[in-house]
């Protein structure tokens, strides 16, 4: 692990810590069954243990970490077939946020979207993944919200989070991540001309898409002995 401080100024420690501890996941910093050294983050963080163990319980909660008895926490390592099944679920959320946000969508929400693609091009250009995948979250975090479902939204974010961690790593795969850019032209076009059947089938589609690769890179994981 990167041993560079990242120092919490915020108030409320354990959130921010929590969040911090995100990020390290999802870019694999902290890998998947990674075991986590409450010392070493404590110190890593600029937090005491008590609101790092805090962050634990919330990440546990979110289903990235399993606190195991006298053991401390582990990072959760999905498996092939969890990816798979959780792949298909988010396609058919993804298509219906989609599908509801034509019907909801203003054209500031679409130049705020086209503003949020540029600016994710950009890293791409630069080939700065984590930035690419900030902005990536963002908008596919935007959409979601002009569906304006709020049953929605909570069952998305809720399975998406277990997620973040594969669909960042398969991003690792050049042809893949150049792909997936030209994808989002497509569907923030579909929703300027308000096709809600054409940026559903999009976001099947890139979910799809997004699911072989994550397929891939686990196996070629598990072929190397990565995991």
């Amino acid at each position: 692990m990167d041993g560079s401080p990242f120092p919490i100024v915020r108030s409320t420690l354990p959130e921010a810590a929590a969040e911090r501890l995100r990020t390290l996941i999802i870019e694999g910093t902290l890998a998947p069954g990674a075991r986590l050294n409450e010392r070493e983050l404590s110190e890593q963080l600029g937090v005491s243990r008590t609101p790092l163990r805090e962050a634990f319980r919330i990440l546990a909660g979110d289903g990235l970490l399993v606190q195991l008895p006298n053991r401390g926490a582990q990072v959760v390592a999905l498996s092939a077939e969890d990816a798979r099944h959780g792949f298909d679920v988010m396609g058919a959320l993804e298509g219906l946020a989609g599908e509801l946000a034509v019907t909801r969508v203003t054209d500031a929400d679409i130049e705020d979207l086209r503003a949020l693609q540029a600016e994710m091009e950009t890293a791409h250009a630069e080939r700065d993944l984590p930035a690419y995948y900030r902005v990536n979250r963002a908008i596919h975090d935007r959409l979601n919200a002009i569906a304006g479902n709020p049953i929605l939204t909570h069952t998305y974010r809720t399975l998406n989070t277990r997620l973040h961690a594969l669909r960042f790593r398969s991003n690792l795969n050049t042809a893949k991540w150049n792909q997936a850019v030209a994808e989002h032209r497509d569907m923030i076009a579909a929703l300027a001309v308000r096709d809600g059947a054409a940026l559903r089938d999009m976001l099947i589609r890139h979910l799809r898409a997004k699911q072989q690769a994550v397929l891939e890179t686990m196996k070629n994981e598990k072929t190397l002995g990565v995991v």
